[in-house]
């Protein structure tokens, strides 16, 4: 099973700032191993953020995005104490979800 995904949700003046990143190896099918065989593609294929029903951002990847990717978005809404659910699946079917509770922003 995947690593968690690591997700901070800040909200501030009703704007609500999530960064956050997914652990995935990103493979492309290119690259070869030590021995010069081709490491098969292994890479994250849809990726959905929703606030309660809304989806508040969606994604299509491909092969070509980094391992382990940083995304940092902002929405419209969202108080602290309301929580996000975050899921992924990739090309070989594997898929994962985690939720994370929005706190107020510091200062």
């Amino acid at each position: 099973m995947a690593s968690p995904m690591r997700i901070r949700a800040d909200v501030r003046d009703g704007v609500t700032d999530v960064r956050m990143q997914i652990p995935h190896p990103m493979e492309s099918g290119q690259r070869k191993d030590d021995k010069g065989a081709l490491i098969p593609a292994h890479f994250i294929t849809a990726l959905e953020i929703r606030h309660g029903e809304r989806l508040v951002f969606g994604a299509e990847f491909g092969p070509s995005v980094s391992a382990n990717p940083f995304l940092r978005f902002r929405f419209k809404g969202g108080a602290a104490g309301e929580r996000l659910l975050a899921s992924w699946e990739d090309n070989r079917g594997e898929r994962r979800s985690d939720e994370v509770t929005i706190s107020a922003a510091p200062g």
